[in-house]
C-alpha cells in the first residue's frame, strides 16, 4: 500500500503513538493522500489532528512541550507539536484552524476511515472530505495533492 519506506515507518509509529489517545484523530495532508493510493510526488512529513486534551497527554510523553503553533499565517494550531523520533517528522495539531474568507476554521473531519499499515491501524478522512479540505486549504502544493486524490476517487 505504501511503497516508500520512511513514510510507511513514520506512517505506522504515528499509528502506536496514537494508540494511546482517548478522542479520534485523522492523518491528513500529503500522506493522507499517500494512504489513500493516490502516491503524491513527495512526503516529507506526516501531519496528525488530535484533539487537545490527547495532545496535551501524548505531546510530553514523547517529549515534546505542547505550544501554540502560528508558523503560517493562514493555518494555527491551539497546540502543535513536531516529533522527529522516525524516518520523516511527525506534526501533531490539536485545534486546527486555517483561514478561510469569513475567518477561521477549525478543521475536525466528519469522516474517519480505517486503514490498516503493518497490522497498526491510523486513520485518515474519506477520499471526499480529504479532497474537499485540500482544496480549501488552497495551496499549490494542497491543490495538486487534491488533484492527486480526484484521479483515484
Amino acid at each position: 500500500m505504501i511503497d516508500d519506506p520512511a513514510l510507511r515507518e513514520t506512517v505506522t509509529a504515528a499509528g502506536h503513538l496514537m494508540a494511546a489517545t482517548r478522542e479520534p484523530w485523522w492523518i491528513i495532508g500529503s500522506a493522507a493522500v499517500a494512504l489513500h493510493l493516490a502516491r503524491p510526488a513527495a512526503v516529507t512529513d506526516v501531519d496528525v489532528l488530535l484533539d487537545l486534551d490527547d495532545a496535551q497527554r501524548l505531546l510530553p510523553m514523547i517529549g515534546l512541550a505542547p505550544v501554540a503553533g502560528t508558523a503560517h499565517p493562514d493555518f494555527r494550531s491551539a497546540v502543535f507539536g513536531r516529533w522527529l523520533g522516525s524516518a520523516l517528522p511527525v506534526e501533531f495539531m490539536a485545534g486546527f484552524r486555517h483561514r478561510t474568507a469569513d475567518g477561521w476554521r477549525l478543521v475536525r473531519p466528519d469522516t474517519r476511515q480505517c486503514i490498516l499499515i503493518d497490522s497498526t491501524t491510523v486513520y485518515v478522512p474519506g477520499k471526499a472530505e480529504l479532497h474537499d479540505l485540500l482544496v480549501a486549504f488552497g495551496r499549490p502544493k494542497d491543490v495538486k495533492r487534491a488533484q492527486q486524490l480526484a484521479a483515484v476517487m
